[in-house]
């Protein structure tokens, strides 16, 4: 753990990073601690709260891990967890790390396209689902070849094709031996998405949390300090949501609240902080700023906000003014990738924070800017932005894509793909993407899949999508789309595009804006020229 009663400079020159040759997630974030220890306060909608305790964890993980079991799931086989925020999906996870099975977390806002795509290419052979999405996934089971497990939470019967939740686990025993796992051992594989073609699966092993534990010591302001409750309105199937809140919280056994919002709501948000009085919290900058939006006068006195998190988009000093006044504290900003969570952070008690950078490296973590051959440059030189290889939190490799593992890496440096800059302090500011990766809400969206999608509707000939300035997601998705022969591009026509893609994809990723073109910009070879698109808009 990180030593905060010494500066920050001789706490990274002290710091160690554990090697422990086994180690279990669930064991770190569960099994270890007091069975009657609160852990989980979930609030529905409608307002009914229910708290979980880590032994009710521990026995319900237990029922789930026996029921897959039984039905042929083992040590290394891919799960899906289909779910929105809550007990069902911390359970799913609970349950593949202790019986050594590699959890695949997957967005409920994903439409069957996208669905299909990330459980056809892990090869999952099982997926816990709920009743709102069950219609997703029956639309495309019949494709996925290696499931043969469905269950799914919500009341009613599901047929012989679906196992039901709560018979399935009150049919179990509530004791299960978790896994002795090494700590390489593959325990999570998230999709990330490139810039072309498909989205790529980031496969993270056990040792993956060592490496955010400390990085969130920091975050939070030299947490834990007593027994502070963490809430994310972040979803869980984002890396952020899981390891920059859920777990890490876990691991020191403090309480999380978990909300499910079908459309972000600040005012309810700050209720949530006030009503459960949440000392800790990983905020995304689009929710602060929707937050930002709503009148302020009595909302300090109301709210017992410790230390809040933030990252992935920039936040500007205006932001960064606003949330000090109506918090009270701070917004630490952090920036890291799903290859490598939480690379660099800031921590307002322990070191200034400078507008426009997302902070230091956090004790044991190496962050420089290198050029493409992985070469350190010199302070204010701007480069990719890189992490060591020799850290806990880097993945294992992307899913079953030898030749794209080795180009992420640079010598003993992962690249990001993000330009920026290093001043004299070890300040890291970012200053653009170098690939077409685009930015939006939070989300980080590979333009490729979009394209594809788009490609298959008959009204469309060629298409290039790129990200554009927005000023509440920091950018929207922009599809310049050629149509074919003989098709009007119509009013009706974009909303039918972007339904198209709403429902097939996500509905983060559908493009909010649509500009027909005569023709594409392209390179000799055929390939589209985003470039020249983003600056088309401009």
């Amino acid at each position: 753990m990180i030593e905060f009663g010494v500066p920050y400079d001789e706490a990274m020159r002290r710091f160690r990073w554990p090697r422990p040759t086994h180690l279990n997630i669930f064991q770190e974030v569960c099994g270890r601690h007091h069975p009657e220890a609160l852990a989980l306060i979930v609030e529905s909608a409608e307002g009914a709260v229910r708290h979980w305790t880590f032994g009710q964890l521990d026995r319900e993980s237990a029922r789930l891990a026996n029921a897959l079991a039984a039905r042929g799931v083992r040590p290394g086989d891919r799960v899906g967890v289909f779910l929105s925020q809550g007990a069902e999906l911390a359970l799913c996870h609970l349950a593949c790390y202790r019986m050594g099975a590699i959890a695949l977390p997957l967005f409920t806002l994903f439409g069957e396209e996208a669905l299909e795509y990330r459980m056809a290419d892990a090869g999952a052979v099982a997926l816990v689902t709920d009743i709102v999405q069950l219609g997703k996934v029956d639309a495309v089971r019949a494709r996925l070849a290696a499931l043969h497990t469905v269950v799914v939470v919500g009341a009613g019967a599901h047929g012989r094709a679906t196992l039901d939740w709560d018979l399935t686990l009150a049919q179990s025993r509530d004791h299960f031996a978790t896994l002795d796992t090494a700590a390489e051992n593959p325990a999570l594989l998230i999709y990330t998405s490139g810039t072309t073609g498909q989205p790529k699966g980031a496969l993270h092993a056990h040792r993956m949390l060592l490496g955010v534990v400390p990085a969130c010591q920091q975050w939070f302001g030299h947490w834990p300090r007593g027994n502070e409750i963490m809430w994310t309105p972040a979803e869980w199937a984002w890396i952020a949501g899981l390891y920059d809140a859920l777990f890490p919280a876990w691991y020191f056994g403090l309480p999380v609240l978990a909300h499910r919002f079908a459309k972000f709501d600040p005012e309810r948000a700050f209720d949530l902080l006030a009503r459960h009085r949440v000392a800790t919290a990983f905020i995304p900058p689009t929710a602060l700023k929707m937050m930002r939006q709503v009148p302020a006068a009595g909302l300090r006195e109301r709210l017992g906000v410790r230390a809040i998190g933030t990252g992935g988009e920039a936040m500007g000093a205006e932001l960064l003014t606003w949330g000090h006044d109506a918090f009270g504290t701070t917004i630490s900003e952090g920036y890291g990738q799903t290859e490598m969570n939480l690379m660099t952070l800031n921590s307002p008690g322990w070191f200034d924070v400078r507008p426009g950078s997302c902070g230091r490296a956090c004790p044991g973590r190496r962050v420089e800017i290198v050029d493409s051959t992985g070469q350190i440059l010199p302070t204010g030189a701007e480069g990719q932005i890189a992490g060591h290889r020799d850290d806990p939190v880097v993945m294992l490799e992307y899913w079953r894509k030898p030749d794209a593992t080795r180009a992420k890496f640079a010598g003993e440096w992962l690249l990001t793909g993000d330009l920026g800059t290093r001043d004299d302090d070890g300040y890291i500011y970012f200053k653009s993407r170098d690939d077409d990766v685009i930015t939006s809400g939070g989300y980080r969206i590979g333009p490729g899949e979009i394209e594809e999608c788009l490609m298959r509707h008959p009204a469309v000939a060629m298409v290039g999508v790129v990200g554009v300035p927005d000023k509440l997601r920091t950018e929207i998705v922009k599809a310049f789309v050629q149509l074919r022969p003989g098709t009007a591009g119509t009013d009706a026509l974009r909303s039918e595009l972007a339904e198209h893609v709403k429902t097939r994809l996500a509905a983060h990723e559908y493009p909010r804006a649509i500009e027909f073109v005569e023709a594409l910009p392209l390179t000799t070879t055929g390939k589209i020229l985003r470039r020249e698109l983003r600056q088309r808009d401009r």
